[in-house]
């Protein structure tokens, strides 16, 4: 309850550094939250045999002249992004060992806070030009909104999180970005954190604030620009992505309008593609 006396709505939110998270964009998502609304820290798990600390290394560091070591724990924040609206954020690294005891451990928060949805977020490396929109794929209880979509392959925590949740009866909904794969991953992409971020104020029915986002994407576009031009395979395979991604673009268009026979879709799609040349 807040000071009115009035129900405050939870939805939890979860990124997990590590396999889920290509360029630190998921995780990023909740710490810019973290940093741009009232936050309180209120929980954790940190239970052993989660992590292998070869893997997600302990961190030594100095507190009020003490040395201390921080050993891999997920951290659980109360998020107040309105007066009746608070995430129940999710952060930590993916746990190496016992999903299925991890998930459940999560799912004990929810269930704590009486969350009436659960958002996962992810972000990954993919054939996509830096010069469209960022895809993001969006499942809503386990079932993907493009029909034409359906994922068959490795999974990492976000996806077993969401299925158990859906499992327990919590409505659920699955947000991955796709980031360039030409360019790798060892830089932030911006651009993707903002697209997650703005999908979630969709989801949530809220402008979140970009704050500095928009600016640090605006830079990332441009670093990008210059890469490309300075490479020519780079023009060339950039231009090919271009092509690809603007033919399936308009072949989605053509099939929302209700074409009637799929002979004059692939034919609009094959004169598109042409017109390209």
């Amino acid at each position: 309850m807040n000071e009115r006396g009035t129900r405050v709505k939870y939805v939890m939110v979860a990124a997990f550094d590590g396999w889920n998270d290509a360029c630190q964009s998921a995780t990023d998502v909740i710490r810019h939250l973290v940093s741009r609304y009232r936050s309180l820290e209120i929980g954790h798990i940190n239970k052993d045999g989660y992590y292998d600390y070869q893997s997600a290394r302990p961190m030594q560091c100095t507190i009020q002249g003490s040395r201390c070591i921080l050993w891999p724990q997920t951290v659980f924040y109360d998020i107040a992004v309105s007066d009746s609206l608070h995430i129940l954020a999710q952060l930590g690294p993916e746990p190496n060992y016992q999903w299925l005891e991890y998930c459940r451990g999560s799912l004990r928060f929810a269930e704590q806070y009486d969350v009436e949805c659960i958002v996962t977020l992810g972000s990954m490396l993919a054939e996509c030009p830096h010069t469209r929109p960022l895809p993001i794929d969006i499942s809503n209880n386990g079932k993907p909104l493009d029909p034409d979509y359906e994922y068959n392959g490795p999974i990492g925590i976000t996806h077993a999180l969401d299925m158990m949740a859906i499992e327990q009866g919590f409505n659920t909904t699955s947000l991955w970005v796709s980031i360039p794969r030409y360019l790798g991953s060892a830089d932030p992409c911006p651009q993707a954190t903002l697209t997650l971020l703005r999908e979630l104020g969709e989801i949530l029915g809220l402008d979140l604030p970009a704050g500095t986002i928009e600016n640090k994407a605006k830079q990332w576009r441009s670093r990008c620009d210059v890469t490309v031009r300075n490479n020519v395979d780079f023009e060339h395979f950039v231009s090919q992505l271009e092509r690809d991604y603007d033919l399936h673009q308009h072949a989605k268009e053509l099939s929302s309008a209700g074409t009637p026979m799929a002979e004059q879709l692939v034919q609009e799609a094959e004169a598109f593609l042409r017109d390209q040349d």
